[in-house]
């Protein structure tokens, strides 16, 4: 009888929140190219066009051989990064030249959504972790690609169907709200900063709606962009007092034990960062793009981190389940 191999056992006991891991390197990506690094932008895309693919074969297997366990992980919040990450890197690829494989990208996340989203939602609890925010986070994430499509490829609908899920997505954050457990800041594993990522994201979906209607498009009347730039930057401004108070939290109850959980932390810190350059440009305030800059090396560095810290410990799951 074949052998299974370590690897092979390893992989197979992933958890879903593992594709925070592609949401983190995508949005670094985005903000990389922004901020005008672009090789190690690239860099980044590369590694996530890699995760990627991986993680959705992962996803497809487990539907097809495992339906049992497919069925108890699509019932926890952590089901919903198949969404984010797939929206997440279509939004990065519109700015390749490549809207093909964006559009493609928009439309499975849209199929997924719905699904994933009610069965999620569904079976919330009291007391969540950080990870019940991920049902705005994926929701704000489709905003954010297709808002960025209308503006790229000069198409009204998709603007106006990022606006409907822009303002569900400020509604879901507020049920999440409701059912999360706020002891998760001093002892979450890592995935309690997502609370602070849906606002981060919630402002750039507003960001990119306010940028689509500058880019040739009539979109909004005066009115309606006053209220979206408003709401907008109160977006960034709870999400940036927020931060502060998870950053804080760290420094009190450290948690330095790898766990992956913490690719959740490094994706709101590198949202953050996009969301703060997204706002700058969108509502002209260029002084924002100094406090963007330096949170994007603060998520660069904190992902640098948290890579080390899986490679040492997929290291040691690997020796643990080799030949003795």
């Amino acid at each position: 009888m074949p052998r299974t191999s370590p690897f092979r056992v390893w992989w197979a006991q992933r958890p879903p929140a593992a594709g925070a891991a592609v949401m983190a390197a995508g949005i670094l990506s985005v903000g990389l190219l922004q901020t005008g690094y672009d090789v190690l932008s690239g860099i980044a895309l590369a590694l996530t066009c890699a995760a990627w693919p991986a993680l959705a074969a992962d996803f497809v297997l487990r539907l097809v051989r495992e339906r049992e366990r497919w069925r108890a992980e699509a019932v926890t919040p952590a089901a919903l990064t198949a969404v984010a990450a797939t929206a997440v890197l279509g939004t990065r690829l519109t700015g390749t030249g490549r809207p093909v494989l964006a559009w493609a990208l928009l439309a499975l996340a849209a199929v997924l959504w719905p699904v994933l989203l009610a069965n999620v939602v569904r079976h919330w609890g009291r007391r969540m972790p950080g990870s019940v925010f991920l049902c705005c986070v994926a929701t704000q994430a489709l905003a954010v690609l297709a808002a960025s499509l209308a503006r790229t490829e000069s198409v009204a609908w998709p603007a106006h169907a990022a606006l409907v899920l822009f303002w569900l997505g400020l509604g879901l954050h507020g049920l999440a709200l409701a059912h999360f457990d706020p002891r998760q800041v001093r002892e979450g594993p890592g995935d309690h900063w997502v609370a602070g990522g849906s606002l981060a994201i919630s402002a750039l979906a507003g960001s990119r709606l306010l940028a689509a209607g500058d880019g040739g498009l009539y979109l909004w009347n005066g009115d309606d962009r006053d209220v979206l730039r408003t709401v907008t930057v109160a977006l960034l401004v709870l999400d940036l007092a927020g931060y502060a108070v998870l950053l804080v939290a760290e420094v009190l109850y450290p948690r330095t034990r790898y766990d992956v959980s913490r690719w959740a932390t490094v994706f709101p810190m590198g949202m953050t960062a996009v969301a703060t350059l997204s706002v700058a440009a969108a509502v002209d305030v260029p002084w924002l793009r100094g406090p963007g800059e330096v949170l994007l090396w603060v998520a660069v560095a904190a992902c640098t981190a948290v890579a080390a810290g899986a490679v040492a410990d997929g290291r040691a799951s690997l020796r643990s389940r080799g030949p003795r």
